[in-house]
């Protein structure tokens, strides 16, 4: 039963992912090219979803394990540079590979290679962070009770608004609005957390990389699952490209997947698992990791523009 469910829920946000076009790097190029931050908003949103779920789990003693984090340190904010440069060169983050193949851009398929190529190298050659474990955070050990109410109502309310915008929008079938992406996104990874425990495709295909997948058990069937839940939602809403790559795209891929794979390698974390959980649990090498990758873009971003201009 828990095999199914989780298999499900894997598929469940591979079809988000696709149908919400989840990804930073398209979240911070609206916001340099249009001044529009809705995207960017709805990553953020889901990172609070995941904290309130987290609490709200804690609070009924329902939180699995959950591992340690690491001491705020430097390889953290080189780590999310590289990420951030990765995912440029790349033309998309961790989620944004998932949203592209669900679409039938074939040449996306080379960043998981690179990622996995960058963690088997930064894995033998360059060092990682020290692994000194941070103890669980106190207000996540000690959620007082009477917040649990408050956090319903903020998210039924948050439900209600976004429905009734929904109802009243014009948004097609076919595409989700991002923060609706983002919402189911971040339920159907605190459903896939109670089931299997702490999962983000990055982390699996790092231990892919170092040769730990003898310890992957059932999360290991979850990685094919995603995939193909983002190629249900790119069939099912005909937006399937069938984009044939180019050399030049499968050399940008796999090099944006190296660097990512060894920015990860570093934090340690890959933007999935930043936004996802390092974030929602307030550890500091997440949030400064996610700071430097989002100010290496704006900045590439910003260069590139000015190279056109």
């Amino acid at each position: 039963m828990i095999l199914l469910a989780s298999v499900l829920l894997a598929l469940l946000m591979g079809f988000a992912v696709q149908r919400g076009g989840t990804c930073l790097v398209a979240a911070l190029e609206e916001a340099v090219s249009k001044r529009r931050w809705s995207r960017f908003r709805a990553l953020l949103e889901t990172s609070l979803w995941v904290l309130g779920g987290f609490v709200l789990l804690r609070a009924f003693d329902r939180l699995p394990m959950v591992p340690m984090g690491y001491p705020l340190h430097w390889h953290a904010a080189l780590g999310g540079a590289l990420l951030g440069v990765g995912a440029f060169i790349n033309g998309g983050c961790a989620f944004g590979v998932v949203a592209r193949i669900g679409s039938g851009q074939w040449a996306w398929l080379a960043t998981p290679l690179g990622f996995l190529a960058g963690f088997a190298l930064a894995g033998r050659g360059l060092g990682t962070t020290s692994a000194m474990p941070v103890a669980i955070p106190d207000w996540l050990q000690q959620v007082p009770i009477g917040l649990v109410p408050m956090i319903i109502a903020a998210l039924v309310a948050r439900l209600g608004w976004l429905a009734w915008n929904r109802r009243n929008g014009s948004t097609a079938a076919s595409i989700w609005s991002p923060h609706h992406a983002t919402i189911v996104l971040g339920v159907a990874f605190l459903l896939l957390f109670v089931c299997v425990g702490a999962w983000a495709y990055t982390d699996i295909l790092a231990e892919l990389a170092t040769g730990r997948f003898m310890e992957l058990g059932l999360r290991g069937l979850l990685l094919p699952a995603l995939f193909a839940g983002a190629l249900l939602g790119g069939w099912s809403a005909g937006l399937w490209e069938h984009r044939w790559p180019t050399p030049w795209a499968l050399v940008k891929c796999l090099c944006g997947g190296v660097l990512m794979g060894v920015g990860a390698t570093l934090v340690p974390g890959g933007n999935d698992s930043l936004i996802l959980f390092g974030m929602p649990l307030l550890w500091p090498n997440a949030w400064l990791a996610f700071a430097c990758m989002c100010a290496v873009v704006v900045l590439t971003l910003w260069l590139a523009r000015l190279g056109r201009g």
